[in-house]
């Protein structure tokens, strides 16, 4: 109930548990550390993923879903239902999505396979760079950093 009458009230602040859960009326950590982190108080261990290390994070056997933006990865988990099995964009769980991302594109022949070089984004407009930029922004801010998107050795 007291978080209907903060909301209505207005006095909820962007400092307070709006539910009144917590039960102190503390603040809550909500600014993004710089690594996409968004104040989540879990550890994350930061390694390099080859594109076949990627790909096992896809949703399927692994529940995470993991996905390379600009050389970036980033844990999509969260978002299961946009990038999950049957979600509308699972095409890019466990894979590099930044071509399909700059392109508008969901289709698989964007994806490259993970036996292929990783994508240097080559013939990309100066409009779908701009996309991409945009997009890389978006999953920083929406998810956790995890690691980079590394050659096979």
């Amino acid at each position: 109930m007291s978080f209907l009458y903060n909301l209505i009230s207005g006095k909820s602040s962007q400092n307070e548990d709006p539910t009144g859960l917590t039960g102190t009326g503390g603040s809550t950590n909500n600014t993004n550390n710089g690594t996409g982190n968004n104040g989540n108080s879990d550890s994350v261990l930061l390694k390099d993923f080859t594109p076949r290390e990627l790909s096992n994070f896809d949703g399927h056997l692994d529940p995470k879903i993991y996905i390379a933006i600009k050389g970036s990865v980033f844990d999509c988990s969260l978002g299961r239902q946009f990038y999950g099995p049957s979600g509308p964009y699972s095409n890019f769980a466990g894979h590099d999505a930044s071509r399909g991302l700059a392109t508008n594109s969901f289709d698989i022949e964007v994806i490259k396979d993970i036996d292929d070089e990783i994508d240097n984004l080559e013939g990309l407009s100066e409009q779908q760079i701009e996309a991409l930029n945009g997009w890389y922004e978006h999953f920083k801010r929406k998810y956790v950093y995890v690691g980079n998107l590394v050659p096979e050795k």
